[in-house]
C-alpha cells in the first residue's frame, strides 16, 4: 500500500518562499507520476503541478515563474519550492500519485490513486 507525507506549509508574509516535501513509502516511486494540488477555503480542489516519471513539468498558468516542482528518487521525495508568494497562494496542499497518467489527466484530481493528509499554507498580505 502506497503511503504520502506531505510536509512544510506553514504561515509566511507575501512575497516570501516556502519549500513542500512529499515522501511516498511502499512502492517504487519512480513507477508514479506525482502532483500538488491545493484547497482554498469554501473552493473545490486545484491542480498546481505535476511531474511525470520522466521528469516532464506541469504547471497551472496562475503559478508558473514562481513555483517549481521536482522529485528526487533516490529519496522518494516530490518537493514544490514556491517564490513569491501571494495572499491567493492561501490553501491546504496536497501531494498526489498515479503509477501513470496521460498529459490531460494529470490535472484532475480523480485521476490520482493516493493522497497526502495535506500541509496548511498561509500567506499574509
Amino acid at each position: 500500500q502506497v503511503h504520502l507525507v506531505d510536509a512544510g506549509g506553514g504561515l509566511v508574509q507575501a512575497g516570501d518562499s516556502l519549500r513542500l516535501s512529499c515522501t511516498l513509502s511502499g512502492r517504487t516511486f519512480s513507477d508514479y507520476d506525482m502532483a500538488w494540488f491545493r484547497q482554498a477555503t469554501g473552493k473545490e480542489r486545484e491542480f498546481v503541478a505535476a511531474i511525470r516519471q520522466n521528469f516532464d513539468t506541469y504547471y497551472t498558468d496562475s503559478v508558473k515563474g514562481r513555483f517549481t516542482i521536482s522529485r528526487d528518487d533516490a529519496k522518494n521525495t516530490v518537493f514544490l519550492q514556491m517564490d513569491s508568494l501571494k495572499p491567493e497562494d492561501t490553501a491546504v496542499y496536497y501531494c498526489a500519485a498515479h503509477p501513470l497518467l496521460t498529459v490531460k489527466t494529470l490535472l484532475l484530481p480523480h485521476e490520482y490513486m493516493y493522497w497526502g493528509q495535506g500541509t496548511q499554507v498561509t500567506v499574509s498580505s
